[in-house]
């Protein structure tokens, strides 16, 4: 080989994180493993303090304790790039993955407005003044509903008027290497359609990973007990009468079905719903999605497969994608928030790489038909599981071509 030989220097390209949380896109992107673009992750905004410090203690990158509508006064605009490092002269992709607690079906019976939803208006702004070259923004998919729509069409109505394309897809995040099912909204945003390729499945459903690929590993807790060579894999300590309620459910994806007349809390008897509530989760299926409140037996299918207690910090973690290593800074239960807000970093990395080929040339051209160009009018929860059978079908035939 020629001792004169150089390979091609790789694009620099930086990234900026807004509504950050602890990491979760900034850290798929500083990982992902590129041909031709080197990320450089510039730091993350945020409102949420502990995450902030979990942040900067894993990117090593700085994470402005921050309101993002702030940064529309171009003052505070101009002083955060300072602190960030921000070149004008590099590329850059800006990520605003607004809090997604007001869009959330979880609130369908809750008529009050949520000034998060505000949240991507100042958003909108921040792409007209700083022009990024990609704009990120990942969501629960109600931002694509009826009721939330004319959040999501302001944004892009603001983004088209400085020339931006804008589009938007729902995702199974399991096709991306994540052991979970969770549908999320990816909108991208760029002057060149080019550079809005939606990301194509890495996964078919057959060989989703699932929650003994994430999870069998660790060692066994009781409820209330933290492993001494992690301080991560730690668990709530539940009542007694919860512990007993858990012993009675079947393992493996048992449910509260299961449970002999009268025992279990007598609201759950009287209502047809929230099935999922004290159910286990399945050891050779992904996990369900993993939310905030992931902790609690009571909110969800969040009890371990075979242990009778919820899920550590550490499994919630690992079937958010997270790596093995992570450490989040504060309070026990701030540490599932932050998990549940996250976006997974499989996801996110899944992400960097097809960016890293769709900007040089090599990526699958996706069309447009499965993208969401008008409002969705059914109630996504009530409606998701037709829309699984479709995504899946779709997904199997891009794999299989």
């Amino acid at each position: 080989m020629n001792s004169s030989f150089e390979k091609f220097p790789k694009m620099e390209v930086q990234v900026i994180d807004l509504f950050s949380g602890c990491g979760g896109m900034s850290y798929g992107f500083q990982n992902a493993k590129t041909n031709s673009i080197c990320y450089d992750v510039l730091g993350g905004l945020d409102i949420d303090k502990h995450a902030n410090n979990t942040y900067r203690r894993m990117l090593r990158r700085p994470a402005l304790d921050m309101d993002v509508r702030s940064l529309v006064e171009r003052p505070k605009l101009d002083a955060a790039l300072k602190e960030w490092g921000y070149s004008s002269r590099r590329p850059l992709i800006l990520i605003g993955c607004a809090p997604c607690q007001g869009f959330s079906s979880h609130r369908k019976k809750d008529r009050r407005s949520d000034d998060r939803n505000e949240l991507i208006a100042a958003f909108a702004e921040i792409v007209a003044m700083l022009q990024p070259e990609l704009v990120l923004m990942e969501n629960v998919p109600e931002l694509l509903q009826q009721k939330h729509w004319h959040y999501y069409e302001a944004f892009k109505n603001r983004v088209q008027q400085e020339q931006y394309i804008v589009r938007s897809r729902i995702l199974n995040l399991a096709s991306y290497d994540v052991p979970q099912e969770r549908y999320r909204a990816l909108v991208m945003a760029s002057r060149d359609s080019l550079k809005i390729e939606m990301p194509l499945p890495t996964r078919e459903p057959s060989a989703f990973r699932t929650v003994r690929d994430a999870i069998s590993h660790l060692s066994s807790l009781a409820p209330g007990e933290a492993c001494p060579n992690d301080p991560m894999h730690v668990t709530s300590k539940h009542r007694p009468e919860t512990v007993n309620l858990l012993s009675l459910i079947p393992k493996d994806g048992g449910s509260r079905s299961a449970l002999p007349a009268g025992v279990g809390p007598e609201c759950h008897t009287r209502v047809d719903g929230f099935r999922d509530v004290y159910g286990r989760l399945w050891w050779d299926r992904p996990a369900v999605a993993i939310t905030a409140r992931c902790r609690t037996p009571s909110c969800g299918r969040f009890t371990h497969p075979e242990q009778n207690r919820g899920l550590s910090v550490r499994e919630a973690a690992l079937l958010q994608g997270f790596p093995a290593e992570y450490q989040f800074e504060g309070p026990f239960d701030d540490k599932y928030k932050q998990i549940g807000n996250a976006v997974a970093p499989m996801f996110a990395e899944n992400l960097a790489i097809h960016i890293d080929s769709s900007w040089f040339g090599n990526a699958h051209k996706t069309d447009f038909s499965d993208d969401v160009q008008a409002p969705i009018m059914k109630s996504i929860s009530s409606g998701l599981a037709g829309r699984k059978r479709q995504i899946r079908l779709a997904e199997k035939q891009v794999v299989a071509a």
